[in-house]
């Protein structure tokens, strides 16, 4: 890969890093060359991935405990990337989660806290970063959903936070294009990873069944490398998924 395509020397903040997506995100970009901020409410699973981040790529990965609901923490990582590195280059606001299922089982405490992470922490992490993806002329990635550009009866709330999602990150990017920012949306279908209820994706698939973290991560990448034109969204689906329909 020729050196100008790769992140040497970038800084990238990730949130929800502690695991499946947000974890392989983190070594796609290491692996590209760029430092790294891990931002999650896990430490000590931060504090593992750094360690093997830093020995396998040779770059710096810092460890940021937040919680993305809390805006003055999220303003914190930002700024505490921003002072590390001198500057922001890629913000992945991949950080969501679902709850429950069904609109009238749905408790409000489930449905809160679904809005408060999936909405405001992307709120949140994205006004913060802004001012200094402006600066470095940056890339922004949301992890969107196939939930989000179809409907999905198993889940209309959880759904309704990605299609929010993918309708705030195409009007920032409207906003921030001409300022050089590139915005982009990454839509997986299932992924084999912790996210789920009772029983976790991870659990209900085997290896290969479904799309795997290191394929969504691998997407991202792709996205944060763009230095000219940008992927505004990047569909990566199961290849059956379209079956059921």
């Amino acid at each position: 890969m020729p050196n100008d395509l790769r992140l040497d020397g970038k800084a990238a903040v990730i949130t929800g890093a502690s695991s499946g997506i947000g974890s392989e995100t983190a070594h796609a970009l290491a692996r590209e060359g760029a430092n790294v901020v891990l931002a999650a409410r896990r430490e000590e699973r931060l504090q593992e991935l750094a360690g093997s981040i830093e020995a396998e790529y040779g770059t710096e990965a810092l460890v940021a405990p937040t919680d993305v609901t809390d805006e003055e923490a999220v303003g914190a990582l930002v700024d505490g990337a921003v002072d590390a590195f001198g500057g922001l280059d890629v913000l992945v606001n991949n950080a969501g989660l679902g709850r429950g299922s069904g609109v009238e089982d749905l408790s409000t405490e489930d449905y809160r806290t679904m809005m408060d992470v999936n909405v405001d922490g992307c709120f949140f992490a994205t006004r913060a970063a802004l001012p200094h993806l402006r600066e470095t002329e940056g890339n922004l990635v949301f992890i969107g959903s196939f939930a989000g550009q179809y409907p999905r009866p198993s889940n209309p709330v959880y759904a309704a936070t990605k299609w929010w999602l993918r309708g705030f990150a195409l009007s920032v990017s409207s906003r921030v294009g001409e300022d050089g920012v590139a915005v982009s949306v990454v839509n997986p279908s299932e992924v084999r990873t912790e996210f789920g209820g009772e029983e976790s994706f991870e659990e209900r698939f085997e290896e290969g069944e479904v799309t795997e973290p290191d394929e969504v991560a691998a997407a991202v990448a792709f996205a944060a490398r763009q230095d000219r034109s940008m992927v505004s969204e990047l569909d990566l689906y199961r290849r059956d998924k379209f079956s059921g329909f």
